[in-house]
């Protein structure tokens, strides 16, 4: 079975807020055995446009990816992240 990501750019507008998002999805990556692949790091722009942060989560499958995104634990989550940040997320099976 292909596994799924999530992709996500982000341009965060206050850390010490982000890192309060980060801690509360600590348990439900784990649940989903979410793996982080890419978390920040340096970053040289090449084509396109580019946001601040880069993160890549491996999931075992491109369902667990979904369902961890549709959960209500998620969902709450997010509106910790949302009024500090902007972001672009896409969740894509793997080959």
């Amino acid at each position: 079975m292909p596994k799924g990501y999530w992709i996500t750019r982000v341009d965060v507008y206050d850390a010490e807020q982000f890192e309060k998002y980060k801690a509360a999805n600590v348990e439900l990556f784990a649940r989903y055995e979410a793996s982080f692949l890419i978390r920040g790091g340096a970053q040289t722009l090449v084509e396109g446009t580019a946001r601040g942060r880069n993160v890549v989560i491996e999931f075992p499958s491109y369902h667990a990816a979904l369902a961890c995104w549709r959960s209500a634990e998620y969902s709450q989550a997010a509106t910790l992240r949302r009024p500090f940040s902007s972001a672009d997320i896409v969740i894509i099976e793997g080959v």
